[in-house]
């Protein structure tokens, strides 16, 4: 368990943390102090890991953890329209399609912490069981959120 194995496994995984900071940081500010924070707890906590699970799933898990305990602990307003695009996740698209992933970006925002929770895990192919491991609910629970997110996801993009 050594720092450059540390290193390069969060390299490897590194679009979980700026995926999940970007889904819920208001601002680019915001963002970097999340990521820190992400990259300091996951440290503090890789003697732990025991590689029962992928490193992708028990980043996501520190990830998600860190970044609701945060925004626990200040009471921030949520400003659904600050996004800014990620331009590093987002390639060889048209503008059309730049605007139609910003809609769904703004629309997974708009969720609750865990609904936004369970879609960012759906959408990077997680299996229900996998989710209910990561967000400690069962994995019926999961399904019933997912299905349910889907539907407010469909209504809010028709707006």
């Amino acid at each position: 368990m050594s720092e450059a194995a540390f290193l390069e496994a969060v390299k490897n995984s590194q679009g979980i943390i700026y995926k999940l900071v970007g889904l819920y940081a208001n601002d680019a500010e915001e963002r970097k102090d999340l990521y820190q924070e992400v990259l300091l707890q996951s440290w503090k906590a890789w003697p732990s890991f025991r590689g029962e699970a992928k490193f992708s799933t028990w980043l996501y898990r520190i990830c998600l953890n860190t970044i609701l305990t945060q925004k626990r602990k200040v009471n921030r307003i949520d400003y659904i329209e600050s996004l800014e695009p990620v331009e590093h996740l987002v390639t060889d698209t048209t503008n059309h399609k730049k605007e139609e992933i910003e809609r769904l970006r703004r629309a997974i925002r708009s969720l609750s912490e865990t609904d936004r929770a369970i879609v960012s895990m759906h959408l990077d192919g997680y299996e229900n069981a996998e989710m209910a491991d990561v967000l400690g609910i069962t994995i019926n629970h999961v399904a019933v959120k997912l299905h349910r997110c889907k539907q407010q996801l469909a209504n809010l993009l028709k707006q």
